[in-house]
């Protein structure tokens, strides 16, 4: 995806809204909208929106994991199962 080919000032936003919200979702690709020739905002199809922060709570999750590897934070899964199976037997 080339963005220089999805840059758009506001004014083309506020005269085209209909028609750049049916792009977007037919696309799947975002827009960048520009003020006074500077980038302002990126827009982007809810779908896409989705796929992004589901991509990112992942994206978060290894980093996390990789944290805990680099501080030693670790114990093996046996334990770990043996742990969660004595809770549910005590209840």
């Amino acid at each position: 995806m080339k963005l220089s080919s999805r840059i758009k000032p506001i004014s083309y936003l506020k005269a085209h809204a209909a028609e750049i919200v049916r792009e977007l979702a037919e696309r799947q690709e975002p827009l960048i909208i520009t003020q006074n020739g500077e980038a302002k905002v990126v827009i982007q199809d809810i779908d896409s929106y989705e796929q992004t922060q589901e991509a990112l709570a992942l994206l978060k999750i290894l980093a996390l994991g990789d944290r805990q590897i680099e501080s030693s934070r670790l114990r093996p899964a046996t334990d770990v199962i043996a742990k969660i199976r004595e809770r549910n037997h005590s209840r």
